[in-house]
């Protein structure tokens, strides 16, 4: 005769943030114990008409004590200062962890009865130690069994089909609990990435990681933009590196060098003389720094280095332009880089 008895009580408050995250995992987990505790108890069912036929005097009883919800109950009558989990109230924490205790605490209680009601409990039969029977530590450890160590009938379970007899040599305690683990992996992976989202998946990764790179990739454009000098400057010759310094020439230098460059006050800047150099060192540097004496303030403080580089390429592409009402030549002849 078999008996089940469960104890449990329901909290008297209500459950309190349900819909956090992690109360929703634990109601997950908790259902798929449930799942497996069914299917356990229908296992256990059928295997009970194979132990009555072997033991018909024997009576189990198996008593399921659940007082995990207990533990809830009186973590509710205590003051809380805080939640243990934040957003979710340590009563509904308390209760679906209880019931997950009690779910395992279950699955445990029936595997134990499907192993004495299918035989596999106790089966060992006592006998003499010789140089056989000595197992060494990797049999030890595994709880495996060799052929020479005993004898089929020692681990024989009974269960013939056909002539094929089953042994009881189970497989590798590190086996089966890596199958518990990646069991357990496989739905905080799924949790984690397809129900909560509370990390990116691969594809999101790879797009954060581009983004992150662009965000570098332009940091170290704007530093070394920055990093342009009389020395190192190099014609610019990006259209929009051209546009850019056309629109700094007519807001800032155009009342002095006529907004086409043909000369006002300034010198003409499209013609092929120049009173401080020609080449893009000497623009740049004339710009930067100004010729105090004639009358041009220096603009290093009103533009960056890269705007500096941008005048300099506008300049030299309006060579060559013949504007109208040009200013006639001044300086040195310069024929070019």
């Amino acid at each position: 005769m078999f008996s089940l008895l469960i104890l449990s009580q329901t909290p008297p408050s209500p459950f309190a943030g349900l819909n956090h995250p992690v109360a929703l995992m634990l109601v997950c987990v908790a259902f798929g114990l449930l799942i497996a505790i069914g299917a356990l108890a229908y296992t256990v069912l059928g295997a009970m008409d194979i132990y009555r036929e072997k033991i018909k005097k024997t009576p189990v009883i198996l008593v399921l004590m659940a007082a995990g919800t207990l533990l809830a109950q009186n973590a509710q009558a205590q003051e809380v200062k805080k939640n243990i989990v934040s957003g979710l109230a340590n009563s509904s924490f308390y209760v679906l962890t209880s019931v997950i205790a009690l779910e395992l605490l279950v699955i445990l209680m029936l595997l134990y009865a499907l192993r004495v009601l299918t035989g596999i409990q106790n089966k060992r039969k006592p006998r003499a130690v010789t140089a056989k029977t000595r197992v060494n530590w990797l049999e030890k450890l595994n709880k495996t069994q060799s052929v020479d160590a005993v004898t089929e009938a020692d681990i024989d379970m009974g269960h013939d089909y056909d002539g094929i007899r089953e042994l009881n040599n189970p497989t590798p305690p590190w086996w089966r609990w890596s199958f518990y683990f990646s069991m357990l992996f496989a739905v905080v992976y799924l949790w984690r990435y397809h129900v909560s989202h509370a990390a990116p998946l691969q594809l999101e990764e790879l797009a954060i990681a581009q983004a992150k790179a662009e965000e570098a990739k332009a940091a170290y454009l704007q530093n070394a933009a920055n990093n342009i000098d009389e020395n190192n400057v190099t014609l610019l010759t990006d259209a929009a590196d051209i546009a850019g310094g056309k629109t700094l020439f007519a807001a800032n230098c155009a009342a002095c060098h006529g907004q086409e460059g043909q000369g006002m006050v300034g010198p003409n800047l499209t013609d092929e003389y120049w009173l401080h150099g020609g080449e893009v060192k000497d623009i740049f540097s004339t710009i930067k720094y100004g010729v105090p004496e004639k009358g041009m303030k220096s603009w290093k403080e009103d533009f960056s280095p890269k705007q500096l580089a941008q005048l300099t390429a506008f300049i030299k592409s309006i060579h060559g332009t013949n504007p109208p009402n040009p200013k006639a030549k001044e300086g040195t002849l310069y024929n070019g880089e």
